[in-house]
């Protein structure tokens, strides 16, 4: 058994709280906030957020006592404010401590712990610091963005790995200056098996949908990837959904976690869910029907097989609607390129597998359609999370035929939620943003909100 982590630091959340308030009061000293005048800041996003987001103690980025570069790559990115995770998350991650965090889908689970991440890395030192592991190439490459953009007033390296590309074009980047590494789990397994990737000053391993990480799907690489981290590592796992594996993968390599539990519900509040009964032969022409009727600004629609993937997107296409798809059976690519253009806005739907379902953050997605219903409840809670991204709104409609109809019910009641039979009309005010506008001022707009918990 490897040995855990040794946590230094504050080890409570009173200790973090003395250790944030000294390191503010001699950030403080050091100037005032003229620095922010200077940002190049986007268009703020006025569309109505619900309490999964807003529901927050009122702490702000300047409270975690971060660089001043690193507040301007959050500043710059459009965040304004941090989400209950992040509130949590950020303070306990700066201290060193291992942290189990639980969370909804799109609230802010990736700035949760990439900020302390990268506020905690050393740039004089040539060395990769910090591993960040995903279950999927696509959010490997969101993730990395997501670094880039945050680092990008400091001078840390940040480099993606996964399979499916060169892996001779990995080491001759591995090779130059990297500090933080964003990888899926068998590409770096194989870069440090390869002594490529020297992990001995790697400080910090981040699990990204830790549930999935640690499914047979990935066979129990985590233990091996960790064998080759130091043994004073600190681990961070994030994940909507802990099964129990997550529970006996912590007591083999943690100490004393610092458990975050946002999941008073599991469903996103902004999100709602609809079903449509039909035929199976009934269902692209449900589906026709639900493109000339909805205010649809980006969808992703889900089958259970990626040969219906493809013969779906070429029957949207077929009815003159604009229409990508991605499976885990194309090039890889492809696969990038249209995950890309998607994100761009090149393309108004996007037919997938589940391979779309883990973390893929999209804020124009504001309708998900499940063409084929999922049999597990984890796996429809994932999809519907592609909708209703930090406390926005969005709507999830499941196309049910008469051997969904068990499924349906069991998870309703594992998840606690309600699908609701699909009206003639769905309110636009429920997933277009332009029907949930927030009026101009803060206090107008903590008003609206509240009337969307």
């Amino acid at each position: 058994m490897i040995a855990p982590q040794a946590n230094n630091g504050p080890s409570t959340p009173q200790d973090t709280a003395t250790a944030l308030k000294n390191k503010m009061a001699d950030n403080n000293s050091q100037g005032g906030t003229g620095w922010k005048s200077g940002l190049k800041l986007p268009p703020r996003d006025l569309r109505v957020r619900t309490s999964d987001v807003t529901d927050r103690e009122g702490k702000e980025f300047e409270d975690f006592c971060l660089s001043r570069e690193l507040l301007m790559g959050i500043f710059e990115m459009g965040w304004e404010k941090p989400s209950p995770i992040q509130e949590a998350s950020i303070p306990m991650g700066l201290s060193g401590r291992d942290i189990l965090a639980r969370a909804k889908n799109g609230t802010g689970k990736t700035g949760a712990y990439s900020i302390p991440l990268l506020e905690r890395i050393d740039v004089t030192v040539d060395a990769i610091q910090g591993l960040i592991v995903v279950p999927t190439r696509e959010l490997a490459l969101q993730v990395s963005q997501i670094c880039t953009d945050l680092a990008k007033h400091l001078s840390i390296k940040v480099m993606v790995t996964t399979g499916g590309t060169g892996l001779k074009d990995d080491i001759i980047r591995v090779y130059q200056k990297v500090h933080v590494i964003i990888a899926t789990p068998g590409r770096i397994i194989d870069l440090m098996e390869k002594n490529v990737c020297k992990m001995e000053q790697c400080k910090m391993l981040v699990l990204d949908e830790a549930d999935k990480l640690l499914s047979q799907d990935f066979n129990r690489m985590l233990d091996k990837l960790i064998s080759f981290l130091p043994n004073t590592r600190q681990i961070l796992l994030f994940s909507a959904t802990f099964p129990v594996t997550v529970e006996s993968f912590m007591k083999k390599h943690t100490i004393d976690p610092y458990k975050i539990n946002l999941m008073d519900e599991l469903t996103l509040k902004g999100v709602t869910q609809y079903y449509a009964f039909v035929q199976e032969r009934q269902k692209v022409h449900c589906l026709n029907t639900l493109f000339s009727k909805l205010d649809i600004n980006q969808s992703i629609i889900f089958c259970n097989s990626t040969q219906r993937v493809e013969l779906l997107a070429k029957k949207i296409t077929d009815l003159g609607y604009a229409c990508y798809y991605i499976h885990a059976r194309m090039n890889q690519a492809d696969r990038n390129r249209v995950f890309h253009d998607f994100r761009k806005g090149h393309c108004r739907n996007l037919v997938c597998s589940d391979l779309f379902t883990r973390g893929i953050d999209i804020q124009a997605v504001n309708v998900v359609i499940n063409f084929d219903f999922p049999k597990m409840s984890e796996t429809y809670l994932h999809r519907i999370g592609r909708s209703g991204r930090y406390g926005h709104l969005g709507i999830a409609i499941n196309l049910i035929t008469y051997d969904d109809r068990f499924n349906l019910q069991k998870i309703e009641q594992e998840l606690g939620t309600e699908i609701k039979p699909i009206p003639k009309e769905i309110d636009k005010a429920l997933y277009v943003a332009t029907y949930h506008q927030l009026p101009g001022s803060e206090e107008d707009g903590e008003k609206e909100q509240n009337n969307h918990k």
